[in-house]
């Protein structure tokens, strides 16, 4: 490790590893398998990188207004999705990590290790971002000039005005609505801001009547004069190019930001976490007599299983952000309706079916696999069909909810349509939850944060059975016989990946 113990230097280095460590962490890969997907878009980066950089070599001149606008663009996009980054981080650092009061109580400077904290935050975000845009920057200065490297300068300054702009606005949330509903809306708005750009971006696409990107749109504006951006705004782009001055200029303000909100709000920031932790014991202690209790063990499981859903914010928005790519699907159906074209219609149910499999199986993941005390279950007087019945509908239960809305649009576009459609997604979702019953793998719910999902071959389970059920939707909405061949696909698929409950509970007690 670099440095001595307590400097500068030496916690850098301790942040940026945890932060590595927890990212490979989600993958849960080892060996030479884990080598293959950073590979693979390695290879695709210097694929791009080399056209791109003949491209860019011979462009000429690049200071027009449509240059400036997509620059600006571009930053823009960057900084917001490393801001999303900052958010989960800062609550990562006030709700999860805990050891601040360790590091407060020992003979390191308060400041410095709230600046190293804050510059730890950085330092990943800028790495996350540069593993995957680094190689293509690379490509390009090898083809089309060293000045292209500038790319890289440019990108560790965004991450330290988007982490300065992280940490100001979780504060701010901080004040104004407390430490527990800060938690929630930080990692929920970590989560929405990427995927609200992408949906954005498509929705613009599919409004528009030509069809024209939103980049497209914002290009031929500025090339018509209509877009006239300010002298300011060719700073990112001469930031970008290499320019010497514009480039120090960009990084100092940057920079600036960042130690103008840490250096002022560090004080603040100690408070926040002690508060934070406050609000962490004051949640878990229950006045005498608050508890009340079910009549069944079916009503306990199904509130004890929603209760804990509502409560992990941070890992039902991982899964739940998934039912709003459904957005451009809705979008596809009340277009082609309006404009009399069918044939679209069973595409975009079948693609409702899909999705509605796949929320179900990872909220199933969650119920089933999720659980802290599998001893106390295991004992309990509750049969464990009941257990079992009660964690499916918990899971089942919120995506009922979630699906009324595009299966309400399809049924008013077409009633039939959307019976079908409805049939199918329950279906798809049935199976999902069987199989992750069938496949699960417990695991203390605490640990779910670092996998993205259940085992890879539970995973190619649900796709494989919910991608039939989709198409049987699809050939079912265009009243065709193929449909009887898709559902026979999936139930096979189903027949094979049927466990009987004793083989499940010979898998669990051997990988325990």
């Amino acid at each position: 490790m670099i440095g001595r113990p307590g400097q500068a230097a030496w916690l850098l280095g301790y942040e940026v590893l945890l932060g590595w460590r927890n990212l490979f962490a989600r993958y849960g890969r080892r060996g030479v398998s884990a080598w293959i997907p950073p590979l693979i878009l390695l290879a695709l980066a210097v694929a791009g990188g080399v056209p791109l950089g003949h491209f860019l070599r011979h462009a000429g001149p690049m200071t027009g207004a449509p240059y400036v606008v997509s620059a600006c663009a571009l930053a823009f996009t960057v900084f917001l999705l490393m801001l999303s980054q900052t958010l989960a981080a800062a609550a990562d650092t006030l709700y999860e990590r805990g050891d601040l009061d360790l590091l407060f109580s020992s003979p390191i400077p308060p400041r410095r290790v709230l600046m190293v904290r804050f510059l730890g935050i950085a330092v990943n975000i800028f790495t996350m971002f540069a593993s995957l845009l680094a190689p293509v920057f690379v490509t390009v200065a090898a083809v089309a000039g060293p000045r292209w490297l500038a790319g890289l300068v440019v990108l560790a300054a965004l991450a330290l005005a988007a982490c300065g702009a992280g940490l100001l606005l979780a504060l701010g949330l901080f004040a104004l609505i407390g430490p527990r509903r800060t938690r929630s809306v930080a990692q929920l708005a970590s989560a929405l801001i990427g995927a609200s750009l992408f949906l954005f971006t498509q929705l613009r696409l599919l409004l528009s009547e030509t069809h024209e990107s939103l980049w497209a749109s914002l290009w031929r504006a500025a090339e018509e004069g209509r877009l006239a951006p300010p002298p300011i705004a060719s700073l990112p782009l001469r930031a970008f190019l290499g320019e010497p001055g514009p480039l120090a200029l960009f990084t100092i303000a940057c920079a600036g930001l960042f130690l103008t909100v840490t250096a002022s709000l560090g004080p603040r920031f100690v408070a926040s976490a002690a508060a934070a932790k406050g609000a962490a014991f004051a949640a878990r202690a229950r006045p005498p007599g608050a508890a009340r209790f079910a009549r069944s063990g079916f009503g306990a499981v199904v509130r004890k299983e929603l209760r804990l859903l509502a409560r992990d914010q941070a890992l039902l928005s991982q899964v739940l952000l998934r039912l709003l790519y459904l957005i451009p699907v809705t979008l596809v159906l009340a277009r082609s309706a309006a404009r009399g074209e069918a044939v679209a219609l069973p595409g975009a149910a079948a693609m409702v079916v899909f999705m509605a499999g796949q929320v179900a199986g990872s909220l199933a993941w969650i119920t089933v696999s999720a659980e802290e005390a599998p001893d106390l279950l295991a004992c309990a007087p509750t049969p464990v069909a009941t257990i079992r019945r009660g964690k499916l509908t918990a899971a089942l239960a919120p995506l009922a909810v979630l699906m009324l809305v595009p299966l309400g649009i399809v049924a008013v576009l077409s009633p039939e349509l959307g019976l079908v459609t409805a049939l199918g997604a329950a279906a798809a979702a049935v199976c999902s939850a069987l199989i992750n019953i069938w496949q699960q793998k417990p695991a203390r719910r605490s640990d779910f944060r670092r996998r993205r999902g259940a085992s890879w071959y539970a995973l190619w389970a649900e796709a494989s059975v919910s991608g039939a059920l989709s198409v049987a939707t699809a050939f079912a909405a265009a009243r065709s016989v193929w449909m009887l061949a898709a559902l026979a696909v999936a139930g096979v698929l189903m027949l094979l990946l049927r466990r009987s409950d004793a083989r499940v509970a010979e898998t669990l007690k051997a990988a325990s």
